[in-house]
């Protein structure tokens, strides 16, 4: 079984917002990206920037279901690429689940630590997530190394 993971937060925002606010290259990076060169649409590879990494990252996105789900493949650490899935579940007209998933990485330690690193920026992601579209504050800024 390859190292994979799942984590999930509720966003107490409308699913229609929240969707957005990851799909959307303007608002994704004022809480989660430096850059991105475009939106996430079915088909499309964008190239995200994170501040502490010097290089962008090719995201090639697979499928784009509005307001429910959104898969794309990106380089993992070990190399090769993993396989990331967004699911948004509208819990009622002012409450949205929001659950990420990866997985991919090669059964060894280095995978294994690769998936657990991923894993934490994930949850990192849903966090910043959380106070950009609650409170409006982006909790990445002066967080770079």
């Amino acid at each position: 079984m390859d190292p994979k993971f799942q984590v999930q937060l509720k966003i107490r925002k409308p699913v229609a917002e929240v969707f957005d606010a990851v799909v959307n290259p303007d608002k994704l990076t004022g809480y989660f990206l430096q850059t991105s060169s475009g939106p996430l649409a079915q088909g499309a590879t964008v190239k995200w920037k994170f501040a502490e990494v010097n290089e962008a990252f090719d995201v090639v996105v697979g499928e784009v279901v509005k307001n429910q789900r959104i898969v794309f493949n990106w380089p993992a650490e070990t190399g090769g690429a993993t396989r990331v899935q967004m699911i948004f579940e509208a819990m009622d007209a002012d409450n949205t689940m929001v659950q990420i998933s990866e997985g991919g990485w090669p059964q060894t330690p280095e995978g294994s630590k690769a998936s657990h690193g991923n894993a934490g920026g994930w949850m990192h992601m849903l966090c910043c997530l959380k106070g950009y579209l609650e409170y409006g504050v982006n909790l990445r800024a002066g967080g770079a190394f």
